[in-house]
């Protein structure tokens, strides 16, 4: 229940920001998509700065957090070919 409350009050602090920049939902496209882009690459600035402040270089943190796949999600194609390497690997 917790994780519904506090999806609800970021939620609630987004609408504050629509409104106070003057974009009324449902926002243009692009809008929305920009602002979706800067939610997904928030997320990963903790773990990154995590790893960073551990001597871990930039490439490697990215690495070990997993960054690239939450930002893009599944590549095309990708999934086939990971399943036929780790076949092979066995």
């Amino acid at each position: 229940m917790k994780l519904y409350a506090l999806s609800l009050g970021a939620g609630l602090l987004v609408g504050v920001v629509y409104s106070l920049l003057n974009v009324r939902s449902p926002a243009p496209p692009l809008v929305a998509l920009v602002g979706l882009l800067g939610i997904l690459a928030g997320e990963q600035i903790i773990p990154i700065g995590k790893q960073l402040l551990c001597g871990t270089a930039f490439n490697a943190a990215c690495d070990k957090t997993h960054t690239v796949s939450h930002l893009f999600g599944q590549l095309p194609g990708r999934h086939a070919r990971q399943q036929a390497e780790d076949t092979d690997k066995t």
